[in-house]
């Protein structure tokens, strides 16, 4: 899916134009995959132009550079009134939202202190990620040969670029053989992840989902599914989860913020359930969607764009970057 240009992007403390926002080839990240993202949407609700659980993924990213020894420039609040800018200049209504922070050029070697750090907010319309026809009729899955990655190889609770070579490796493994998307098992055989998706389960009316220990992303969607299953009534049951649930179960379906809420039909062309969409996920697409798009947020877990401004800094770091990262 193309990327579609929009006017601007935030970087180190500047809106520059989208052409401009470049760096060298000898950028730290470019060589040892030194970089932290998150992906975030922003939706057109009943009440205007609103960006889901903004602060809960900032905090994550914050998270993520804090287990590789990496200090954010700026502050949390300071990139989220970034954001919120960054979307009022592009004049964007809806859109998915990429903040990045990587080590830049500065030193060659393993050793990240010797190159500074970088941050860049970056906006633009994206749709389903999985297809349009996907919230309808569901995707085809299928286990992939490829080996989710240990906790205490790369730690998976980071949102790191590095992590995302393990899923590109699922990714074009499931297109090739036919399937929209590929879920990987943790070291022990048992489900962990899709390449950029929690799962969740149903089985007799319950929501099985595996635990972070299983190797995968603690997932802001993911959070969302569980608070949004306890206000309808729905046992939610965290726990390690064989391949073979996969094809027994009565419903199944995927959540992130690129794919949303996504049902899945078949695994490895076994359908789940009658290989429709079953009760439980509809019901929680419906209250997902009343949230994201109908703005009923009982949860404050969206920031409307068209609020008025706070006074706050976004362009003046915390703190001074500085190239031994202290």
């Amino acid at each position: 899916m193309p990327i579609p240009k929009t006017r601007t992007i935030w970087m180190n403390g500047r809106f520059i134009p989208w052409d401009k926002a470049t760096v060298h080839v000898l950028s730290h990240a470019l060589h040892y995959g030194s970089s932290w993202f998150e992906g975030i949407r922003a939706y057109r609700t009943r009440r205007g132009t609103a960006i889901f659980r903004l602060h809960d993924h900032l905090r994550r990213l914050e998270d993520s550079c804090k287990i590789y020894s990496t200090e954010l420039p700026y502050s949390t609040e300071q990139l989220a009134a970034a954001t919120v800018e960054l979307l009022r200049r592009n004049k964007l209504s809806h859109c998915y939202i990429r903040p990045l922070v990587f080590r830049g050029y500065g030193e060659m070697g393993l050793m990240p202190f010797g190159s500074p750090v970088e941050v860049v907010i970056a906006a633009w319309k994206w749709g389903r990620y999985l297809g349009n026809e996907a919230l309808e009729h569901g995707v085809d899955v299928c286990v992939s040969s490829w080996t989710r990655i240990q906790g205490n190889t790369l730690p998976t609770v980071a949102k790191a670029a590095a992590n995302y070579m393990n899923s590109q490796l699922v990714r074009i493994e499931a297109q090739r053989n036919g399937y929209d998307e590929g879920l990987a098992l943790d070291t022990n055989g048992n489900i962990s992840e899709g390449s950029g998706e929690n799962v969740f389960i149903v089985r007799n009316g319950v929501l099985y989902t595996p635990p972070i220990a299983a190797s995968i992303l603690p997932g802001i969607t993911r959070s969302t599914v569980v608070t949004l299953a306890g206000e309808l009534g729905l046992r939610v049951v965290e726990q390690v989860i064989p391949r073979a649930m996969l094809y027994v179960a009565d419903e199944l379906f995927l959540c992130g913020t690129a794919a949303e809420i996504t049902p899945v039909r078949s695994v490895d062309r076994i359908p789940v359930g009658t290989g429709t969409v079953g009760p439980i996920t509809r019901a929680i697409l419906e209250r997902f969607a009343a949230v994201v798009r109908d703005g009923q947020d009982p949860y404050n877990w969206l920031t409307f764009v068209n609020e008025p401004r706070r006074r706050r800094s976004i362009a003046k770091p915390r703190t001074a970057p500085s190239l031994d990262g202290k």
